[in-house]
């Protein structure tokens, strides 16, 4: 699962020493979050987080892919990962924003396998970007409307604001769920506003059943080798190049060639036949939440074609 540590002590020195590092730390992507979103100002872990994403942001000036088509515009960073605010096909202006990531990203940790979360009090925080990547403000949830690592692996907060008000303010316009699933093939963007750094690849396929740990997810889709994402793309949304809109989120790759341990998960196809494929990343398809979400976007799970885990 890629989810970073933030590697406080080298960041403080970083800071203390007013240098300019030559290449990013290398993250850890299985550390906890302990980010809870109502720290004061002041607190180490926003100095340390602040240092960190200065940094990010400096490397990425120097080093970040980019992209003709899609860009960084409406994605965000989390304090250990990567998202995106979002709306649904029919979602209007004047609804609450929603930001979608992971389930393994919650700042309270990795929801156990079967457990679905739903209707949570939140103030987590996001730093919303511009197409350039540059932070422009700092947005705050209000709720946790759903979490789940069991069949997939997603997280969607709501925000204390609107779509219109961002835009507004910010002149910057939410993504769209794709409501249809994406065809192998296809190419896409997975664009991480943790690293503020896009991968470009195409589908290369789906697994039937991905098996990592003691989680399970289905229909994964299957990158090509080009979308070689690290720890703090985890939440990052892949976006369809041809439409612009979000067909899966980004969150997990086979690091070290194990077999369906955590960090190298593994394929399993309705035989029960395992495939590892080491090097190789994946991302959890988003349709299904489109027929889950009603009026207001409010989520509604008994709603007609509404697939997800259920508490």
């Amino acid at each position: 699962m890629r989810k970073p540590l933030v590697v406080a002590l080298c960041a403080l020195a970083l800071a203390g020493a007013g240098a300019t590092p030559a290449v990013a730390a290398a993250p850890s992507p299985t550390g906890a979050d302990t980010t809870t979103g109502t720290a004061p100002a002041t607190s180490l872990t926003d100095i340390v987080n602040d240092t960190v994403g200065a940094v990010a942001d400096t490397l990425s000036g120097l080093t970040a892919p980019k992209s003709a088509a899609v860009n960084f515009a409406g994605t965000v960073s989390l304090s250990n990962c990567s998202g995106s605010v979002v709306r649904m096909p029919d979602s209007a202006a004047s609804d609450p924003a929603l930001v979608l990531t992971n389930g393994h990203c919650l700042e309270s940790g990795f929801p156990a396998p079967g457990q679905v979360l739903t209707d949570r009090a939140s103030s987590r925080t996001f730093g919303l970007l511009n197409a350039s990547g540059a932070k422009v403000a700092t947005l705050r949830a209000d709720r946790l409307v759903y979490a789940t690592m069991t069949d997939t692996d997603a997280a969607i907060y709501r925000l204390n604001t609107t779509y219109a008000r961002i835009k507004s303010a910010y002149g910057i316009d939410p993504l769209t769920l794709s409501g249809s699933r994406p065809a192998a093939g296809i190419a896409i963007s997975v664009v991480s506003g943790y690293w503020k750094r896009i991968y470009s690849c195409s589908v290369d396929g789906f697994a039937y059943r991905l098996k990592e740990g003691d989680w399970t997810w289905k229909d994964s889709v299957r990158y090509t080798s080009a979308c070689d994402t690290i720890g703090g793309t985890s939440g990052s949304p892949v976006v369809d190049d041809a439409t612009g809109k979000v067909v899966a989120v980004n969150n997990t790759g086979n690091e070290d060639g194990a077999r369906c341990t955590v960090n190298n998960p593994c394929e399993v196809d309705r035989n029960g036949g395992v495939t590892v494929r080491q090097g190789i990343n994946y991302a959890q398809q988003t349709y299904p939440f489109t027929a889950c979400f009603t009026t207001g976007n409010r989520l509604d799970l008994s709603a007609n074609g509404c697939t997800v885990p259920k508490p």
